[in-house]
């Protein structure tokens, strides 16, 4: 089944593990098992603390803002436009940096919410 959906119809919620981060749901594992796909915006001096996915390729699309993101052992800057692709049991995180809210896809395959 294809799906279509408006990102202004996305409704932004409190993300349930991280505080000060907002999650949309765009696509989850009732509708499409093999993958998820929420859109992430975190404020500027928000941390999403390190961690791992135990099965799931973790794929981010920085829509908006710059940030900081932990891979392989060390901090690196990205911005609108890159595409950061972090495989399972990969220690990652991310850091907001500027004034800008940084909004993001995040795609986890297979899917996670």
């Amino acid at each position: 089944m294809a799906f279509k959906v408006n990102l202004e119809e996305i409704e932004m919620k409190p993300h349930p593990k991280f505080e000060g981060v907002k999650i949309g749901f765009v696509i989850t594992k009732e509708k499409h098992p093999e993958l998820s796909i929420t859109l992430l915006e975190i404020p500027p001096g928000v941390e999403i603390p390190t961690h791992t996915h135990e099965r799931e390729v973790d794929t981010i699309f920085i829509l908006e803002g710059e940030a900081e993101v932990f891979l392989d052992n060390s901090w690196q800057k990205v911005k609108k436009g890159d595409i950061i692709v972090v495989p399972p049991k990969e220690n990652h995180g991310v850091k907001v940096v500027g004034e800008k809210s940084l909004k993001c896809f995040i795609v986890h395959a297979p899917a996670l919410w």
